[in-house]
């Protein structure tokens, strides 16, 4: 496994393949989402961050997860189609994936290992658990579920006041 956030890639929710290096210098949010689960409303306060943050830097990039409690069951394009419908989410909707066990995406096996919980314990514990990236690649927090977006807006700002570490 990498030690580079930029190495890893992922597919979109339509099958595209997506390097995480695109992302270089950016502020990124990654998060497990599902659309039957009770935090769903978060849907919207990511996209209202998504709205105000995106020009300066900022990304969201949402894995649909259905490990938990069966709450993300539709296909690639349902949960597209419903994060649209419902929320209009313009942020990137990436592949239904597992982000815990040994078939979880080995991005969310390194963004685990770079910020595990109390303990060491490393797995992800439900929906909407949220990984803040600064602009050199480095996870800089992980949130849990009952963290609503809105209360990251001032981690956001400090870290797209900073400039990237990244050699060019």
């Amino acid at each position: 496994m990498s030690d580079d956030f930029y190495s890893y890639s992922c597919e979109t929710k339509d099958g595209s393949e997506y390097h995480m290096s695109e992302l270089r210098g950016k502020v990124v949010l990654i998060v497990n989402v599902a659309s039957k689960c009770g935090f769903r409303g978060q849907y919207g306060e990511l996209q209202e961050l998504y709205k105000e943050f995106h020009a300066k830097g900022f990304e969201i990039l949402a894995f649909p997860c259905n490990q938990f409690m069966n709450q993300e069951p539709g296909s690639d394009e349902e949960i597209g189609k419903f994060c649209q419908e419902h929320y209009g989410v313009s942020f990137k909707i990436m592949k239904k994936c597992k982000v815990n066990g040994v078939n979880a995406l080995p991005l969310y096996k390194y963004l685990k290992d770079q910020q595990p919980r109390m303990f060491g314990f490393t797995f992800v514990r439900w929906n909407f658990e949220k990984f803040l990236i600064d602009r050199s690649g480095r996870v800089h927090g992980r949130y849990s579920t009952l963290t609503k977006p809105k209360s990251m807006k001032e981690d956001i700002e400090q870290l797209l006041k900073q400039k990237s570490q990244l050699q060019s």
